[in-house]
C-alpha cells in the first residue's frame, strides 16, 4: 500500500531493538535533529493545523512497559507493551505532520495507597501479597483491615475512621460493578525510575514537540491515597463514608481532549487504565452529544491487556470493552493504517 502523502519516513535515530530498554535521552542532540527534520520535510508549526489531532498516551511508563519492572503488561504474546511501543513510536514519527499535540498521562503513586500492600494488614499484622483481591466480605469479616501505622500518613488520622472508610470503599466498588480492589505490587512511585515515561516513546514525543513547536502535555493521575485511579479522567471513588470529597474528576482534561477534531488513543493497559479512561470519556460524550464519539480512534495494536500466567487474564474483558466502544461510534484502527484512509 503506498504511503499517505502526510506520512514521513522514520528518523534514523529510532532503534526498535531498544524500545524495551531505559536510557538517558540526549535532549540537545535530539532537538537539533528535530529542527533539521522539520526543515527537511517542511513541517509547519502545529498551531497552523487546520484539523487538530491529539495523540493521547495512557500510562506509557516503565512500570507497565519495560520487562522486569513491577507491572509489565505482557499480554498473551509475552512481549505486549514492548511491541505496542515499537508500533506507537513508528506511528508518531510517520505522522509528525498530522499529529498536532501529544498528551501523556502518568500513573503516580506513593507507598501508602489503598491498592499497595502497606495499606492493609491481617489479624497477624501481615500485609497482603500482590494480586490479592480484597472483597466486601474480606473487609466486613475482618480478614483485612487498614494498617493502623498507615493512618498518620493518610487523610484520615484515626485507624477506626480508616476502617469505616475501607468498608465504604469496597461496597462502593461492588455497587458500581467495578473490579474488586486488587493489591498491586508497589509501582509508579513518584521520583523513581518506574514512574518515568518509556525512553523511546518519550524521545519520540520530545522530537515531535520540537519539530512541530508543540510541547507534550502531561496529566498526573493516581496520586490520591484513598482511591484507585485507573481512569485519567476520574477516580474509582470520589467521596468517603461521611460524604467528604477525597478526589475529583479532571473535567479540564475532558474539555482539552474534546476540543480536538480527532483523539487517537494508545497506551497501557487495554484492560485497565486505558479502558477506564475511554469509558469515562465516552460517558462525557454521551452527556454532550453521542456523535462526538466518532472523533475518537483507538489504536488496537498499541495496547495490551493485563495477563499474568496462572493468575489473571483480562484479555476477554478488554476485548469486550473495545467492542462496546466501537458500538458507541468510536473507531478501532491499527497504527499501520494511513490516517488518510481512516473513516
Amino acid at each position: 500500500m503506498p504511503a499517505s502523502p502526510r506520512e514521513l519516513p522514520i528518523p534514523g535515530h529510532f532503534d526498535p531493538a531498544r524500545v524495551g530498554e531505559v536510557w538517558r535521552v540526549d535532549y540537545a542532540e535530539l532537538a537539533e535533529a528535530a529542527r533539521r527534520w522539520a526543515r527537511e520535510h517542511g513541517l509547519p508549526p502545529a498551531a497552523e493545523d487546520e484539523r487538530r489531532l491529539c495523540l493521547l498516551l495512557v500510562d506509557v511508563q516503565n512500570t507497565f512497559c519495560i520487562p522486569g519492572y513491577e507491572l509489565f503488561v505482557a499480554g498473551r504474546s509475552g512481549d505486549g507493551a514492548v511491541a505496542d511501543n515499537v508500533r506507537l513510536c513508528r506511528f508518531l514519527y510517520r505522522n509528525l505532520a498530522t499529529v498536532t499535540s501529544v498528551h501523556a498521562t502518568l500513573d503516580t503513586h506513593s507507598a501508602f495507597q489503598i491498592f499497595h500492600p502497606a495499606f492493609w494488614v491481617d489479624e497477624h499484622g501481615e500485609h497482603p501479597e500482590p494480586l490479592t483481591a480484597i472483597r466486601v466480605e474480606d473487609v466486613e469479616r475482618g480478614r483485612w483491615r487498614v494498617n493502623p501505622l498507615a493512618a498518620p500518613s493518610l487523610d484520615h488520622q484515626k485507624a477506626d475512621e480508616l476502617d469505616a472508610y475501607a468498608r465504604h470503599y469496597v461496597r462502593r466498588l461492588a455497587a458500581a460493578g467495578k473490579y474488586d480492589l486488587m493489591i498491586w505490587p508497589y509501582h509508579a512511585i513518584l521520583g523513581g525510575p518506574s514512574h518515568a515515561m518509556v525512553s523511546a516513546v518519550h524521545e519520540a514525543a520530545f522530537f515531535h514537540s520540537i519539530a512541530r513547536s508543540s510541547p507534550t502535555g502531561y496529566e498526573v493521575k493516581g496520586d490520591r491515597p484513598l482511591t484507585e485511579h485507573y481512569s485519567a479522567l476520574r477516580p474509582e471513588v470520589t467521596h468517603d463514608h461521611r460524604g467528604r470529597r477525597i478526589a475529583g474528576e479532571n473535567q479540564g482534561f475532558v474539555e482539552t481532549l474534546l476540543a480536538y477534531d480527532r483523539v487517537v488513543v494508545a497506551g497501557q493497559a487495554k484492560s485497565h487504565c486505558l479502558a477506564w479512561t475511554i469509558e469515562d470519556l465516552l460517558g462525557d460524550i454521551r452527556q454532550r452529544d453521542p456523535e462526538l464519539a466518532h472523533k475518537v480512534y483507538l489504536l488496537e495494536d498499541c495496547t495490551s491487556p493485563v495477563v499474568i500466567p496462572g493468575s489473571v487474564d483480562f484479555t476477554e474483558e478488554a476485548d469486550r470493552a473495545f467492542a462496546r466502544f466501537a458500538g458507541a461510534g468510536m473507531h478501532v484502527v491499527r497504527s499501520t493504517e494511513p490516517i488518510a484512509e481512516w473513516p
